[in-house]
């Protein structure tokens, strides 16, 4: 999430809730259909084996239409499998990643 959250500044251009996502989105100042996709994209992440139909009804309560599921569902299973392409190589965030953190806050590189 760390390299991520520079393009996510840009988009949302708020750095307090930027942080908040990069520390636990669960305690983000977030929307309940903004919680509800994010809950639904860790899941998929971490437990794919484990999803249910009722994952999905729980994004159409919120409003979300077929079409919005099926992008974040896609979305959040192309960066998980790149992830795991990437991490099972053991490739490395390019020069771009590590001189930004550099000039940024300070902190020890990471991968993610």
């Amino acid at each position: 999430m760390r390299h991520h959250g520079a393009g996510l500044l840009k988009l949302n251009r708020n750095p307090a809730l930027v942080e908040q996502l990069k520390r636990d989105y669960t305690q983000a100042d977030l929307t309940p259909p903004q919680r509800a996709m994010l809950d639904y994209a860790v899941k998929l992440t971490l437990t794919p084996a484990a999803m249910l139909k009722r994952d999905v009804e729980a994004l159409r309560q919120h409003n979300f239409s077929d079409r919005a599921i099926l992008d974040i569902n896609q979305i959040a299973g192309y960066f998980a499998y790149v992830n795991r392409l990437a991490d099972g190589l053991g490739v490395e965030l390019e020069d771009f990643w590590k001189e930004k953190k550099t000039r940024g806050r300070g902190d020890k590189e990471t991968r993610r």
